[in-house]
């Protein structure tokens, strides 16, 4: 049986973006080895990678914990290195999917003899450091070292039109350079509801009929940005003191956010949720997204609010414009202008009726983001990769079955 390695620098990139690539590459009877850092010290955190671990195993795959650290000039990551480079050598991989910067890195320089001995390597880029407006120094790192590792590289795919470009026009020295529509949703998970059943959700989860919620997920960080969303927060509730804004997820950033929303006496009305497991639920239950990113790959949470029929609001940056069409779907506002956001989050606010040709016009550009049609395309990615002399021995047909049972 032919091994593959799929490799990350953290569990949750591979828990949150890998599983549909999993699946796919265990029916076509291939073994699945893993490989990511597994330790977290926030307790839940690794209590949740500890909880994704057994699943994989349970699944059959084989899993290495490597103390990779996201920070790139760490010394403990020229350990990761080291192991990571006794994994390939001694598993005889028929080829290895890389993700993350820094994951990235480490796979490619460690597989360099392995692909004199025909392992082959597919790098996705989940959003270069390098973009339009990225500071001087993003430029000078990271796309130096992208550009130069791209020789080590068989396959790269970029999720976005601005990487898929640059790549392209830097001239990057892949033999191949794809483009794929995100990791893809589930449309069975994310869709629109009822308005009684809406109204009821609220209800058991703790939110009245009246209230106008409005929902941002991602990471608290500083590119994520949440600290526009809750200053923002300020001005909205002047005029709709039953706006309300949860902000889902966790990191770095939390009590920074804390401290702002205590500071602008927003407690009531923007709510920390930490990280949760019923976002589908969430989203549904509210009116509008947001999106206050800095910069994104094709962000997974703007995709979810598109499958769940909603209008999004959102920072006009690499990855956002991508999925956000001012005026049809959603709006677009530069990363500063507060005001212009909250006057939106207004405007649709009055508008029911907006809200609702938004969020149909969201549901017919989403057809080509669901996991289903990220899956064909990655099953020919894998196929021209592994077997370019017959693309006959992988089925797409055969793989998009089992992931819509």
């Amino acid at each position: 049986m032919d091994k593959v390695l799929i490799l990350a620098s953290i569990a949750p990139m591979i828990e949150g973006f890998n599983i549909p690539n999993i699946d796919l590459l265990q029916k076509e009877k291939y073994e699945v080895h893993v490989l990511a850092n597994f330790k977290d010290e926030n307790t839940e955190a690794n209590e949740r990678n500890n909880r994704f671990r057994n699943q994989l195993e349970l699944k059959g795959v084989i899993v290495f914990d490597v103390p990779i650290n996201r920070d790139p000039f760490k010394m403990t990551n020229y350990k990761a290195y080291k192991k990571i480079k006794q994994i390939i050598d001694h598993e005889g991989y028929s080829f290895i999917h890389c993700h993350s910067p820094i994951g990235g890195v480490l796979s490619r320089l460690a597989a360099r003899e392995a692909r004199g001995k025909n392992t082959k390597v597919v790098y996705t880029a989940h959003g270069f450091h390098f973009f339009k407006g990225a500071p001087m120094k993003n430029w000078l790192m990271y796309y130096s070292v992208e550009k130069w590792l791209a020789r080590y590289t068989d396959c790269l795919i970029t999720i976005n039109e601005e990487d898929y470009h640059a790549a392209h026009n830097k001239h990057f020295k892949t033999k191949k350079i794809e483009k794929i529509n995100g990791v893809g949703i589930d449309k069975t998970k994310y869709k629109p509801i009822y308005m009684g059943e809406k109204n009821q959700r609220r209800s058991l989860l703790g939110y009245k009929k009246d209230d106008f919620l409005l929902i941002y997920v991602g990471e608290l960080s500083k590119r994520k940005n949440q600290q526009l969303a809750i200053s923002m927060m300020k001005k909205v509730v002047q005029k709709i003191p039953q706006a309300k804004l949860l902000l889902v997820g966790d990191g770095e950033s939390r009590e920074k956010c804390t401290q702002q929303i205590n500071d602008l006496q927003l407690e009531k009305n923007v709510f920390l949720l930490g990280f949760r497991t019923d976002v589908d639920q969430l989203m549904s239950i509210s009116d509008i997204v947001l999106s206050t990113s800095k910069q994104e790959g094709l962000p997974v949470n703007v995709l979810e609010a598109m499958g769940t029929g909603l209008p999004i609001i959102a920072t006009d940056c690499r990855g956002n414009r991508d999925l956000i069409h001012h005026g049809k779907n959603g709006y677009l506002v530069g990363l500063e202008e507060g005001e212009r956001l909250a006057g939106y989050v207004d405007t649709l606010y009055h508008s029911s009726s907006l809200r609702e040709a938004f969020g149909l016009k969201s549901l017919e550009y989403i057809g080509k983001y669901s996991v289903q049609s990220v899956m064909k395309q990655m099953t020919q990615i894998y196929q021209s990769v592994n077997y370019p002399s017959d693309p006959s021995l992988i089925s797409s047909e055969k793989t998009v079955k089992v992931l819509t049972k």
